[in-house]
């Protein structure tokens, strides 16, 4: 699935072609889910916010991971639960690479589920947490 709502500029950390890697905490900071929790949390997301809700890349091959892309700074800010892995934050001490695919092209295995917008440049956290906690349970 990718977004419709165009974005004027491509922001700098989105490679012009292919997937590139790019290191959390500094562009952005990344929450990860995996296989079908992952797919059904991203579409609820893209439901609740009428299709609008931030970059989200999904991988298409392996575990299949859905990292959901957050503002620098924000995967610290909130409690995650077991089963969402975080990547980000200045108390951090490892460095981690998320790949990033770019807007066109060939950039296999990773693919936009959500691409961000003007108006939503990254993925909410409270939002996204409302939406991995909703239903009363993780267990989606």
């Amino acid at each position: 699935m990718t977004m419709t709502n165009a974005i004027n500029r491509r922001p700098d950390w989105i490679p012009a072609s292919g997937p590139q890697l790019r290191v959390t905490g500094v562009h952005f900071d990344a929450v990860r889910i995996e296989g079908v929790r992952g797919e059904r949390v991203a579409e609820r997301l893209v439901e609740v916010t009428d299709g609008d809700a931030g970059p989200i890349v999904c991988e298409a091959s392996g575990f299949r991971w859905m990292y959901f892309l957050l503002a620098p700074g924000e995967v610290r800010r909130h409690s995650w639960p077991l089963g969402v892995q975080q990547f980000g934050g200045r108390r951090i001490r490892t460095v981690t690479y998320i790949g990033i695919p770019a807007l066109e092209g060939n950039t296999w295995p990773l693919q936009w589920y959500s691409e961000p917008t003007a108006g939503c440049p990254y993925v909410d956290a409270r939002g996204l947490l409302d939406t991995v906690w909703g239903g009363g349970s993780f267990g989606l």
